[in-house]
């Protein structure tokens, strides 16, 4: 067990100029915590956890395990398993022996590798496959043996690299529920990264979300979903996305279309203290709701309706800001999906609403 820091860690590629991957990373992961890093391709996740690992130089400040600073340490000396995107087993063992490699490599004697091996084994399901080679194996058994070669090992911190992006939509669903079972059975101190912001916010006790190397927002999933922290949290996490428009200030609230949306008042004290003519007004697709008869309203004209049982999201445009038509996505009930061409009238479901600054993009208000 062992809790983890990040101090002001940063990674910075060569180059003309160099490039700093990850910039000033500061983290803390509690003892037994599953953490997710989220972000866009390229945004400096994977660098930050192969940083933890030993796989990659912490070029400024420092990483800690269990307080002690592991930044120049190998990574044999850091007491961690790694479980990468491709599983990386030895084609010519046999699951047992890739289970138990690392226990080899360490001197660990057979018999006590063996129960090491059968009790991961256990646990992942696999005791029928121990005599098997890989190529025998699905796609999601190859990976339960990469997790259980992390497993034998009982090191203080699993480390995760994209785990799932190999396998297929339903054997995701299932296998990430299966590693949020198993760390929470084993409680393990585990950092996940994936750039699937639907594994992030099932999976993480809490999720940190970067990007171009440098720490956005990190909470639970429910607080950073309903409280994003900047536009582009507020963008990333959710599906389909938050709307995000430009939209006119008023003393009454922000201009969307034709209606007037009510603002709290701490997001209207920030406005005027900054003489703000504009907002970015974040609406999510679920806080629509169907206008009443003679309700002021705003028109959508239907461009596309997903049905999806017992939703649909419904993708169309509308009179939103002063440039015009925009885009915009909507939930609604799978019962009453509209067609191509229609338009349906829509009102914003009062208080939920966000509210960013235009040009910064932080939250406005509490």
């Amino acid at each position: 067990m062992a809790e983890v820091q990040y101090v002001e860690a940063s990674r910075i590629f060569p180059g003309n100029p160099p490039v700093k991957a990850v910039k000033n990373l500061n983290l803390d992961i509690a003892d037994g915590e599953f953490l997710v890093l989220v972000g866009p391709s390229g945004c400096g996740k994977s660098t930050a956890l192969r940083m933890l690992a030993g796989l990659e130089d912490v070029d400024e400040g420092e990483i800690r395990i269990s307080g002690k600073d592991v930044s120049h340490r190998p990574p044999k000396d850091r007491d961690i398993a790694m479980v990468f995107q491709n599983y990386a087993l030895y084609p010519h063992m046999s699951v047992a022996d890739n289970m138990g490699f690392a226990l080899k490599l360490a001197g660990v004697k057979k018999t006590e590798r063996d129960t090491k091996v059968r009790e991961a084994a256990k646990l992942l399901d696999l005791e029928r496959f121990l005599d098997r080679k890989p190529k025998a194996l699905s796609g999601g058994q190859r990976q339960r043996v990469a997790m259980g070669r992390a497993i034998v090992r009982s090191p203080a911190v699993f480390l995760m690299d994209e785990p799932l992006s190999n396998l297929d939509a339903k054997l995701r669903v299932e296998t990430r529920a299966n590693i949020a079972a198993l760390q929470a059975r084993l409680g393990t101190t585990t950092i996940y990264v994936t750039h699937d912001q639907v594994e992030a916010m099932t999976m993480g006790h809490r999720v940190a979300v970067l990007r171009d190397g440098i720490l956005q927002q990190v909470d639970t999933p429910r607080h950073l979903y309903d409280k994003p922290g900047n536009a582009f949290v507020a963008g990333f996490i959710g599906s389909p996305a938050m709307n995000l428009k430009n939209v006119s200030a008023t003393p009454e609230g922000a201009k969307f279309g034709p209606l007037n949306v009510p603002l709290p008042r701490d997001v209207a004290a920030d406005i005027s203290k900054e003489n703000l003519p504009e907002v970015t007004l974040g609406i999510r697709p679920e806080s629509f709701d169907v206008a009443r008869d003679g309700e002021p309203s705003l028109p959508l004209r239907v461009d596309l309706a997903e049905e999806l049982g017992a939703d649909a999201f419904v993708y169309g445009t509308a009179p939103i800001g002063a440039s015009g038509e925009e885009q915009l996505v909507v939930r609604v009930d799978g019962k009453y999906v509209p067609h191509l061409g229609d338009t349906i009238n829509l009102v914003v479901r009062t208080g939920a609403e966000h509210a960013f600054h235009p040009e910064t993009g932080v939250r406005l208000g509490d």
